[in-house]
């Protein structure tokens, strides 16, 4: 069996930099058109014109003859000036501003830890019409980790929404039955992105045959009534959910540690379990919408005229892939994937 999509973008994509990009770039730009690039490195990209030296470097790693675009964006302080959101306006690669919680996952220490201190920040953005993205997760240690995610939307994302009612939103990497709940009846300007591995997978895999560091995210992965209702709104048909892997490719060393980095490295099948996640729903018929419609459609960009093909192939992850000069684990490393990229 074959399947032929109009070629998908991943609207959430960590890409890393220096020696480990290149290891990892022809995973997502064997597939994927477009791309939008998280800003959490270190130091982060806080300003125009760094998220355009980043471009630079994305494209000059890219695999030769790729069309691959990298669409930048900006990592949110409550230093930056206004007039940035100025100048990503005038940008023709810039595309948007993350809001990191401080603390909530990889590099986000300079995040936001008052949300009332980048009030006029998100004022320009809504008077531009420039998407914010946001990592949906309080961070005090006095909520559940498992309840982070319900806990921001309450007390965060829906006094944001009310105050900026025309502010277009991403809710990225959703893993609840509360966010999907809340995404669904909220007005046209909120969406959210899901990943393959919150589609596949359940919190019980963290701990099957001992811990498996290699599927700690965060957002954590959820009880099974949660993945059971983000694979129904993957795959219903409403515009407002779309693709965005969160790919997050770490050492292997990083992983494995005493202290291992939260982050799952997908890319390298994404298309590929996704296509999986959409199978086991018996909804193959509305994966091109999910995969490469609604995402542009939202970020108000041509959907793509190229195609790719998926067919119903069984091969084997390999174990490990070269990370500059380490090694990365990917996501089902040695195991089967049922679908292949043709």
């Amino acid at each position: 069996m074959r399947i032929t999509l109009t070629q998908p973008d991943d609207w959430h994509l960590h890409l890393r930099e220096g020696i480990q990009m290149p290891s990892v770039l022809a995973a997502t730009s064997r597939c994927f058109r477009r791309a939008i690039v998280m800003p959490n490195l270190k130091p982060a990209i806080t300003t125009v014109n760094q998220a355009l030296a980043y471009r630079e470097q994305i494209v000059a790693a890219l695999p030769a003859n790729s069309s691959f675009n990298p669409l930048m964006t900006l990592y949110l302080t409550e230093n930056m000036p206004v007039t940035e959101i100025g100048k990503l306006k005038d940008s023709e690669h810039v595309f948007a501003v993350k809001y990191y919680p401080a603390k909530a996952t990889t590099n986000s220490e300079k995040g936001v830890v008052d949300i009332r201190r980048v009030w006029a920040i998100f004022e320009a953005m809504q008077d531009y019409d420039i998407p914010l993205l946001i990592h949906g997760e309080v961070t005090a240690d006095s909520i559940d980790i498992f309840d982070r995610e319900r806990v921001f939307i309450e007390e965060i994302l829906d006094p944001l929404m009310e105050h900026f009612p025309s502010l277009r939103i991403v809710l990225e990497h959703i893993t609840t039955k509360d966010a999907v709940e809340y995404v669904a009846i909220a007005n046209d300007n909120l969406a959210a992105t899901i990943t393959a591995h919150h589609l596949l997978l359940n919190r019980n895999d963290i701990f099957k045959g001992g811990i498996n560091p290699h599927h700690y995210c965060l957002p954590i992965l959820k009880a099974e009534r949660h993945r059971q209702a983000l694979l129904k709104a993957a795959t219903s048909g409403n515009p407002k959910f779309f693709l965005g892997t969160d790919s997050a490719p770490h050492a292997l060393s990083a992983k494995e540690s005493a202290c291992g980095c939260a982050g799952i490295y997908s890319a390298p099948a994404a298309l590929e379990l996704y296509a999986e996640a959409f199978e086991q729903a018996e909804a193959l018929d509305k994966l091109e919408g999910f995969a490469s419609f609604y995402g542009a459609d939202f970020y108000r960009l041509p959907r793509n005229t190229e195609t790719v093909t998926l067919e119903k192939r069984t091969w084997q992850m390999p174990n490990d892939f070269e990370f500059g000069k380490e090694k990365v684990v990917p996501f089902r490393a040695g195991q089967a994937i049922a679908w292949q990229l043709r």
